[in-house]
């Protein structure tokens, strides 16, 4: 199964947005944390599914959305490296500046 790693920055959104759901609902949580999770494998296996998105940084990075989560990675790392996992609500954008 290929791989992947996480920025010390995405492996913060994850724990943030496993605090927040479960705070209200701990299973809910679990399994958008598991959603997350598979779909980072799937983009490891294809990672030319997501949209690319140059206007992020410098260099090209691609964007996935699982619910209501945006997977933003850099496609031609090897293992594929998460770099962020943010809201899809939040204007990402500003987040890259």
């Amino acid at each position: 199964m290929p791989r992947f790693v996480l920025s010390e920055a995405a492996a913060s959104d994850l724990r943030d947005i496993h605090e927040y759901i479960a705070a209200d609902d701990p299973a809910a949580a679990r399994r958008v944390l598991e959603d997350l999770r598979v779909a980072m494998h799937r983009l490891a296996e294809h990672p030319g599914l997501g949209h690319l998105r140059e206007d992020l940084a410098d260099e090209a990075l691609r964007v996935w959305t699982v619910h209501s989560y945006l997977v933003i990675y850099r496609p031609d790392a090897q293992p594929l490296q998460v770099a962020r996992v943010l809201s899809g609500y939040r204007d990402i954008a500003v987040l890259f500046e």
